[in-house]
């Protein structure tokens, strides 16, 4: 098994990023994406488990019951991408139900370098597998993949999890066109939708009682302070969660406790924040089952199937690129 991890200098696309984000003259937002060091990768596997976060059971569970079926859509030979792994854990169910059918190449596409070794852990027992991780962004990794495919191989992507709804509705869908876009005819992208719910039950999920997403939230200015020379106090500020009912979504927000001002050296920035005020670190957009197949269509794509979970509504959507 071979784990070749393809390295890319972030750290002044954070810089420019944080930057950007906390100098906006009204809502200050930081991209979710930074969420996932190896620190907040940690605290987000911590809070799959929690009783209130049901969505990663719900992915898990989907697989693991329609593995086959969903492998029995595809055709051969095929390599499998997907596109931010995290563990790789709810994976496992789709691979091997593939390596029984054919020695199967797969490639995790993952910001953070630990979360490329816990996918390699957790995998390196099926058989017939080989693993080739690239440490990159989603599309840019997706498009050194589709350079190694080889002649008549299907790409088969997995994008799960709820990390679609990480996106506002427009931008979703012009990412899904880009994946399109990478594709070739005839290959396939399943998707998981968090579908539309109770606010009470979002709300516990995402201000959980034991304070884990609060942390997860909070490691995002931790990591600042780390990486980029800033001086944020972690106690004056406090993690929110808000329902958006225009964008049926589920924000998370920081939100400054006093008047302060923090500054970040290697962004060359000093931020005033006042009481109360909020940095938009998360958006996670929840969907109805219909919407699925119009944002297919939109993108380039056809929904061919969809199978919902029975206890916490959520969707896997198998999209062939038309």
């Amino acid at each position: 098994m071979l784990v070749h991890a393809i390295t890319a200098n972030t750290a002044y696309e954070f810089a420019a990023d944080v930057r950007t984000g906390l100098a906006r003259s009204r809502q200050k937002e930081l991209p979710s994406k930074y969420l996932y060091d190896d620190v907040g990768t940690a605290l987000f596997e911590v809070i799959s488990h929690l009783p209130e976060y049901g969505l990663t059971r719900a992915d898990e569970r989907l697989l693991r019951r329609h593995a086959c079926e969903i492998v029995d859509h595809l055709d051969s030979p095929v390599a499998v991408a997907e596109l931010g792994s995290g563990s790789g854990k709810k994976t496992r169910w789709i691979l091997e139900a593939l390596s029984r059918r054919e020695r199967t190449f797969y490639y995790p596409v993952e910001i953070s370098r630990s979360a490329l070794a816990m996918c390699e852990r957790e995998l390196s027992d099926i058989d017939a597998l080989s693993i080739v991780g690239f440490e990159r962004e989603y599309l840019d990794g997706l498009l050194e993949v589709a350079a190694h495919r080889q002649r008549g191989q299907h790409l088969f992507v997995l994008f799960l999890g709820s990390t679609i709804g990480n996106f506002h509705r427009p931008a979703g869908i012009e990412f899904l066109t880009e994946v399109r876009r990478i594709l070739e005819p005839g290959d396939s992208l399943l998707l998981g939708t968090d579908l539309e719910k109770p606010s009470a039950q979002l709300l516990r999920a995402y201000d959980d009682e034991l304070g884990v997403t609060a942390a997860f939230d909070l490691n995002l200015l931790a990591r600042i302070n780390r990486e980029l020379d800033a001086d944020f106090d972690l106690g004056q500020f406090a993690h929110v969660a808000r329902i958006n009912h225009d964008a049926r979504s589920v924000e998370m927000h920081l939100q400054s406790k006093r008047q302060q001002t923090v500054r970040i050296s290697a962004a060359d920035l000093s931020v005033e924040f006042f009481e109360g005020e909020t940095i938009w670190t998360e958006s996670s957009h929840k969907y109805s089952r219909e919407e699925v197949f119009q944002m297919a269509r939109d993108s380039g794509f056809a929904c061919q199937t969809q199978w919902i979970d029975d206890q916490w509504p959520f969707a896997e959507n198998l999209l062939v690129a038309e």
